[in-house]
Order: C-alpha cells, then structure tokens, then sequence
C-alpha cells in the first residue's frame, strides 16, 4: 500500500512538471540584461589594452645567501610614451620590475615616483604609441552606477568583474600610517593581484585605482579616486614623490578635559600630545615640548594626527605658521617653520 501511494505521488509531481513549463523571461527583462552585459563588453574592451600585467622581485639577504621574493600586481598606462600608474605597495622596494602588456610584450620597467601614503606609484616602460587609458572625473560619480575592474588577480591575467559604487568618501589607512581620502567602495569583486589595476565607468573612463578589500567581508573594495590619482600623478613626475611639509613630532590624539575647552573656547575638545620630538625638528627650533598637545595650526584646529597630517601640506615647507599649544593648562602660541618630509616622517 505505501508503494502504490508513493508511485501515486512520483507520477503526480511528473504530470505537474510536465504540463507547467518554466515561464519565459519577459522580453523587456532580456533586454535590460542585454544593455547591461553590452556596457560591460563595450567598457572593457575600452580598456582592456591598456591594463598590465606587473611582475617584481626583490633581493632579501638570508645569513650568508641571498633569496629572491616574488609578487604580481597591475597597472594601466596613463600616456601613450610609456607611463603607468598601479599602487606602491605593488612596486616598493622592488629590485626588479616587468610589465606585460596585452598583446603579451615585456618591458622592464624604472620607478619614476612612489607615494606610500597615497598608495599609489608611476613607472615607466621604454614604448611609444601605446594605447592610453582615458582617465574621468570622480567628482561626476554616483552612488549606484556601474563600476567595472580589471586586473590580475592571483596571476589570471585580464579578469574583468563588475558592480556598482557602493559609497563615496571613504577614508582608508595606507601602510604609511596616512589617512587616504575621498576613497571609492565597489563591490566590484577584487583579489590580490589586482591591486593597481583600473576600476572604470560603464564607458571606459577610469575613475579609480584599485588598492584594497575588506577581509573576509565580502563585496567591500576600495579605490583611489581618479582626481586624487591624476594630482599625485603629476607631482610623482615632477618631483619623484609628494612633497610635504614636517614638523619633527611624534603624537597621538588625546582628549582635552572638558574644563578646559571652556575656560579657553577651543574648537574642538581633542588634540595631539606630542610624545617624541627630534631634536632638530622644525618644533624643537620652535620651542615645542614634549607633553604639549597641539590644538591648532594657523585658524585651523587639530583634533587628531590625521588633521595635522591634511595640514602640513606643500604649501607649508618653509613658510611661517603659528602652532597652538595646551601646555600644563595654559594656552600659548609659537612660530613655527615646516620643513619638507622625507616620507618615513610621521608628521
């Protein structure tokens, strides 16, 4: 009795099966699919000639031999004469650098300039007339539009994955211990390998360089923001790195009790107590302590280690700027001269 019922119940569910076909996907629904995946084809064959391939070795000293370590990353180049962007991390400290193009030429390739707090590096090929990504603008960016990223993850030369621009503005810490600013989060999926690789729009245009995720969330990716890029770009040519100015002080932030945010009208209830200090710093010139805590720069308030680092910009080296102090409860103001950073610097 349980078999005939059991075969009563198979033979029902087959009939069902049979005469209840899957519906077919609504014509407008296809086409939507059909202008999405076009984007995505159209946007990477964009680019696609333009994405590298970045091998790097490094010379590491063992007892009395010597060993090479490897790594990979990517790139895009950015002028028709050779340059290409990727991050720092990628190409730091290599002793050897080749870039393989996607037509599967190789070149060795020159640092030309390299910003750890940016995490972001120019190097150079000897070519000419190569294909140049065209580069966008990240202030036209939205939250919600296709961002699409390309790169080498785990040596898979030119993957292609796609998504949207989950938000805008993020800050994200480089290994330099510097706030990166105005970072874009994608959910565009990335690996390691594809750090240095372009994340562009659904018409090609590059709107970030890919550097990091978010481990081991899932779909939480970050890029440096194309107007970010271009401007260190340009300075990595000219001057071989980023210039900024440098006080000579080691701090961390500290809150200021609240007694005496009032008693002095501060503009903000924390600061940056000064726990080291060079001897021959800018801030040892000035008179600065150690114990002090900095509240101020010129009109603008401090209230931790990365606004100072915002403020000690290029524009500061060698210009005179009034430091404000919290100094055993007392207010006090001092002339300061900023000198320029030599990137192992702190602030």
């Amino acid at each position: 009795m349980q078999n005939s019922a059991l075969t009563r119940i198979v033979a029902h569910q087959q009939d069902s099966t049979e005469a209840s076909p899957a519906a077919p996907i609504p014509e407008r629904d296809c086409d939507l699919l059909d202008a999405y995946s076009t984007a995505v084809v159209l946007a990477a064959d964009r680019i696609s000639p333009s994405v590298v391939f970045i091998q790097v070795s490094k010379n590491l000293s063992q007892g009395h031999g010597a060993r090479q370590a490897q790594g990979s990353g990517s790139g895009f180049i950015f002028t028709p004469d050779g340059f290409v962007l990727t991050n720092s991390h990628v190409v730091h400290g290599a002793d050897n650098i080749e870039v393989i193009l996607s037509d599967g030429r190789r070149f060795d390739a020159a640092i030309v300039g390299d910003d750890p707090g940016t995490d972001l590096a120019v190097i150079r090929i000897s070519a000419a007339r190569l294909d140049a990504a065209p580069l966008g603008d990240s202030e036209q960016i939205r939250v919600g539009q296709l961002a699409i990223a390309l790169g080498n993850p785990y040596g898979f030369q030119y993957s292609v994955t796609a998504g949207v621009v989950s938000a805008l503005g993020r800050s994200l810490r480089s290994e330099s211990g510097r706030l990166i600013e105005n970072v874009i989060q994608t959910d565009a999926a990335l690996n390691p390998g594809n750090s240095g690789g372009p994340l562009v729009n659904s018409r090609g245009d590059v709107i970030g360089v890919n550097t990091a995720v978010i481990l081991p969330a899932q779909g939480i990716c970050f890029a440096v923001a194309i107007n970010t890029v271009k401007f260190v770009a340009g300075q990595l040519i000219r001057h071989g790195r980023i210039r900024r100015a440098y006080l000579g002080v080691g701090g961390q932030n500290v809150a200021i009790p609240r007694l005496l945010v009032r008693a002095h009208r501060l503009a903000a209830s924390r600061g940056v107590l000064v726990i080291s200090l060079d001897n021959s710093s800018p801030a040892a010139r000035a008179g600065v302590l150690e114990g002090d805590v900095i509240v101020a720069l010129d009109d603008s308030p401090v209230s931790g280690v990365d606004d100072l680092h915002k403020l000690l910009n290029e524009a500061l080296i060698g210009a005179r700027c009034r430091l404000t102090l919290l100094r055993r409860n007392q207010i006090l103001s001092v002339d300061v001269v900023p000198g320029e950073s030599d990137q192992t610097r702190a602030g």
